[in-house]
């Protein structure tokens, strides 16, 4: 048996595991790197995707998901297993990520045009999401599934997403079975509209997420969800106060549908004494809105919600409650003058129309911008977040004087203690833990707080180390068995890592020097103009001898 991390190792996003055991070759979700993450593993497969049995899918998100059409477009013609509430989602977000990957490569090969340059394939079209979504076998949670005469599958709820599952294998090889357990994306407890995290007795090898391994969420005002209406409501009413709007970069996916549920119970029991008109602006979480209505009558849905739909009330819905489904519509709304909230996708402000709104909200004072999940390294919303005092957005300059909040308590991650107690609920200690899905600090920490706390035989896997799971190697003496090339590889995608950061970090301060400087003061302009122009010479040079290597 073995297992090979080729994604989500020290890293947040672009999970993706392969388990070779019991005569097949299965790939543990198959998903899309952002930001930074991206530009450290690229988007090459290590492998022949015809040489894949199965795709397990613990949930729809695209950074678990996204890469699937790129694998059938190279040749994989298996299985993709996954709940129906995972394969409905998807069915809309492969195709908006197609649209995505067409749009960005239309835009670059402009680009190339003007320089002469061949044009670039998009990772994959919305032919490839269409061939991918064929291949979707849906299961539910609970059922045990048999892949062949040596391996079964099951699915239980993760608590993370509409569908989202941690998946357990039964491995026969040899005369012995091994469990081995992916947690998938461990949910928060206590979120709106889903169920809590199902925890599990027993496991040989588990892989684990850490996206919050080091950190708790902020839980004071947020304990359950009418403190955070309560939250979100204060926000709203503050903003509306200054004649300003709110502006909600959000998933489309889960998170939207959260907001919504949130708003609803502002305006049931009126939290606000003014009329809160709310409008989301965003395909892609109208469909998915329509998908978490069409699974109302599965088993996904927590007790309030139930309560809800069970009286014939929609948790979706709300008055002032408008839908924004196309582009003429949703560039009206920087002219309509009351205040308003707006909430638009991409979450991490990648793409779509937040960043329009973005550019037209964020250099008002009276505005807030208000984030509601995790920004990755490298994106445009991290840089909001930590403080940036001004941005580059459609290649302009925007200066950051809006207000820039998050609410609290609103994660579909587990933090610190969450992860500790779904990890506890193991009745007898694993002989492996593999902790995943966790930046190059947090993951390894995490493992580590285990291994010295817990006396868990815990480690967090370098992007593209290999393990038999016959012959498991506890954290301790790991270390010690990289081989020497695999070590200076992985110390210099670390080193790639900070060096992405550092660079961002002296590009905005070299635009915020630029943007103080007093315009009669020459002799600083110059000396900025030169600093900046030596700066893109030794990028260019760089890029263009890593390019001829």
């Amino acid at each position: 048996m073995k297992l090979t991390f080729l994604g989500a190792a020290r890293f947040v996003t672009g999970s993706q595991y392969l388990l070779e055991a019991g005569g097949l070759r299965i790939l543990i979700d198959c998903g899309l790197a952002q930001g930074q993450d991206e530009k450290i593993c690229g988007t090459d497969f290590p492998f022949d995707p015809l040489s894949i049995d199965y795709v397990i899918l613990t949930h729809a998100h695209i950074d678990h998901s996204g890469r699937i059409p790129q694998l059938v477009k190279e040749g994989f013609k298996g299985s993709i297993i996954t709940t129906s509430a995972t394969s409905m989602l998807c069915s809309i977000m492969l195709l908006d990520s197609a649209s995505i990957q067409e749009s960005e490569s239309e835009w670059m090969n402009r680009k190339r045009e003007r320089k002469g340059e061949a044009p670039i394939e998009p990772l994959y079209t919305k032919d490839d999401a269409y061939k991918a979504l064929e291949l979707f076998s849906e299961t539910e949670y609970g059922k045990l599934l048999t892949l062949n005469e040596n391996v079964r599958v099951k699915f239980i709820d993760a608590g993370h997403l509409l569908g989202s599952s941690e998946v357990e294998f039964f491995v026969s090889e040899g005369g012995k079975e091994k469990k081995i357990v992916f947690s998938g994306d461990i949910g928060n407890l206590d979120q709106p509209i889903i169920n809590n995290p199902e925890y599990i007795k027993n496991s040989d090898v588990v892989v684990m997420e850490s996206t919050y391994g080091d950190r708790c969420h902020e839980k004071k005002a947020t304990d359950d969800i009418y403190n955070r209406a309560k939250v979100l409501a204060k926000i709203v009413d503050d903003t509306f106060k200054r004649n300003g709007r709110v502006i909600i970069p959000s998933f489309a996916v889960g998170r939207t549908q959260e907001l919504l549920y949130l708003f609803k119970i502002i305006n049931d029991k009126k939290y606000i004494d003014r009329p809160i008109p709310v409008y989301l602006d965003s395909p892609l979480s109208i469909k998915a809105t329509s998908v978490f209505k069409s699974c109302t009558a599965e088993n996904y849905f927590d007790k309030d919600a139930m309560e809800l739909i069970n009286r014939g009330e929609n948790p979706f819905e709300f008055p002032l409650l408008h839908k924004v489904k196309d582009v003429q519509e949703s560039i009206k709304l920087n002219s309509i003058k009351e205040s308003i909230v707006i909430i638009s996708s991409s979450g991490m402000c990648e793409g779509g129309r937040i960043k329009h709104h973005l550019k037209h909200g964020l250099y008002k004072k009276e505005n807030t911008i208000l984030f509601v999940g995790y920004q990755a390294n490298g994106t445009l919303g991290r840089s909001i977040v930590d403080g940036a005092k001004h941005v580059t957005i459609f290649g302009e300059q925007v200066e950051v004087h809006a207000q820039i909040q998050s609410l609290p308590g609103l994660s579909g991650h587990a933090d610190h203690d969450g992860l500790i107690k779904w990890i506890s609920s193991f009745k007898t200690k694993p002989e492996k833990i593999f902790i995943s899905h966790g930046d190059r600090n947090v993951a390894p920490a995490f493992a580590r707080e285990l291994v010295e706390k817990y006396n868990l035989k815990a480690y967090a896997p370098h992007l593209g180390e290999s393990f038999d799971l016959d012959d498991i190697i506890p954290y301790q003496e790991k270390e010690a068995y990289i081989d020497e090339n695999d070590r200076i590889l992985n110390e210099s995608r670390e080193l790639l890592a900070q060096g992405l950061e550092k660079v961002d970090e002296v590009i905005n301060r070299l635009n915020d020097a630029a943007r103080k400087a007093d315009r009669e003061d020459k002799k600083t302009c110059i000396r900025l103009a030169n600093a900046i122009n030596r700066l893109s010479s030794d990028l260019d040079d760089l890029a263009a001898k890593w390019n001829s290597d």
